[in-house]
């Protein structure tokens, strides 16, 4: 099993060892952004999929992060709220934005694999 799914909205998921998922946006999602200014962090809690939770300001234009799946926020990247420049650098590792704890992994083995989102970039371009 793959360890990394996407989202259509660009955002990239990643299970990790604990069974927590991270969430971040995406290389292109940072690449179509520009420069990230500003990362509004969610609190910890309950949300629903598709719930707006954090909030990017980039030198181009403010962008929503939505939940992309059920569950609980039960972290958040404190180093982003000074120094959000870390997602242009990292946006795919240290650029994370939360972790969530999801209702049903199941969820998690519907979103798109590398391959499925690499040509859902190509068809969408």
């Amino acid at each position: 099993m793959s360890t990394l799914r996407f989202t259509a909205e660009h955002e990239w998921l990643r299970l990790g060892t604990s069974g927590e998922l991270t969430v971040g946006i995406t290389a292109f999602a940072q690449e179509a952004l520009g420069d990230v200014v500003f990362v509004q962090l969610p609190e910890l809690g309950r949300f629903s999929e598709g719930d707006e939770v954090a909030v990017l300001e980039s030198v181009k234009a403010a962008s929503n992060i939505s939940m992309p799946l059920t569950g609980e926020v039960v972290a958040v990247n404190e180093a982003l709220s000074d120094e959000p420049e870390i997602v242009n650098a990292s946006p795919m590792d240290e650029g994370w934005f939360f972790r969530i704890r999801i209702d049903n992994l199941g969820a998690f083995e519907d979103l798109m694999d590398q391959d499925a989102y690499a040509r859902f970039l190509a068809e969408n371009a």
